[in-house]
């Protein structure tokens, strides 16, 4: 028993959970679990999730997605190769123009759920 003040509280008993219930379930291995961390933590910059947000609504070049969101070409270039190596994002060649678009509906599937998620909160 412990005392707190003059009272006297009983020992808990340590609490076990029912074993059969962990029964089946496997965790998320380490390997693949860092590949995920990893992604994600690439994707927790601010800039790159605006690109994806104008590319979710059409497919841009550059200058365009530069434009729209106030930043340099340059910087929008920088981003976008960041983003084409996690392969979130392809790109196409017209002419002198390259034209960027999200590489698949999983990219966009993810952005949706997770600006749902958010709006949900705000509401």
């Amino acid at each position: 028993m412990s005392t707190v003040g003059t009272e006297i509280l009983p020992q808990c008993e340590p609490l076990t959970c029912d074993s059969d219930r962990v029964e089946g379930v496997e965790p998320l291995g380490v390997e693949k679990a860092q590949q995920m961390a990893d992604f994600f933590s690439l994707l927790g910059d601010a800039n790159r999730l605006r690109i994806l947000s104008v590319l979710s609504q059409r497919e841009l070049c550059v200058h365009d997605i530069a434009s729209v969101l106030g930043m340099t070409e340059s910087a929008v270039s920088h981003q976008l190769r960041v983003l084409r190596n996690l392969r979130l994002v392809s790109y196409r060649k017209e002419k002198r123009k390259v034209y960027y678009q999200l590489l698949d509906h999983h990219v966009l599937d993810l952005y949706n759920a997770v600006a749902e998620h958010i709006d949900e909160e705000l509401a």
